[in-house]
């Protein structure tokens, strides 16, 4: 490991009521700006998937970018995008997903190179879960193994890990 272990709580802000009363945002914004922050973000990301056997790392829109090219690059493997729907060309694997109020839609080309392959999938936050799980599935449909999830920060009060059928990496929990 390239880094030394740091403490996430100087990295991630915490904001009550937002978007709405009653919602405490965790804010990665000084992560970012911290190069050395984000050094030890990807070395502890790193150092915690090193037992697996890995293809690609797989982002989920946008923010799972962030994390999942330069954790790629550290593992000196691919990346590959899992994007919302209109961002992609081509020929696109589609899977819905039901949102609190609504749903949504995540996209990956068809002819993406995951058959068979052992994909990481990264995102900075896991809530509910919805959403790691729609990309898991959409994985999975074009025949890629996904061994694990990884994510910067657990919201482990709203439950998303209880609903994975694989381990779930987080730098941060919050139980609030």
């Amino acid at each position: 490991m390239q880094g030394n272990s740091i403490d996430f709580d100087k990295y991630i802000a915490s904001y009550r009521d937002f978007p709405e009363p009653g919602i405490l945002f965790r804010d990665i914004s000084p992560l970012l700006a911290s190069a050395k922050g984000m050094n030890c973000a990807i070395d502890q990301l790193a150092a915690q998937v090193a037992g697996l056997e890995l293809d690609l790392v797989a982002g989920i829109e946008s923010r799972g970018f962030l994390f999942s090219t330069p954790l790629a690059a550290r593992l000196g493997i691919g990346s590959m995008m899992i994007r919302k729907p209109g961002k992609l060309p081509g020929n696109l694997v589609h899977e819905s997903y039901d949102l609190e109020y609504g749903s949504a839609e995540l996209t990956i080309q068809a002819d993406a190179p995951v058959a068979g392959r052992s994909v990481l999938l990264v995102d900075d936050l896991m809530a509910t879960g919805g959403t790691m799980m729609a990309a898991k599935s959409l994985l999975r449909s074009c025949e890629a193994v996904v061994p694990a999830c990884v994510v910067v920060i657990e919201l482990a009060a709203l439950g998303g890990r209880a609903v994975l059928d694989v381990p779930l990496i987080a730098l941060k929990v919050y139980d609030d």
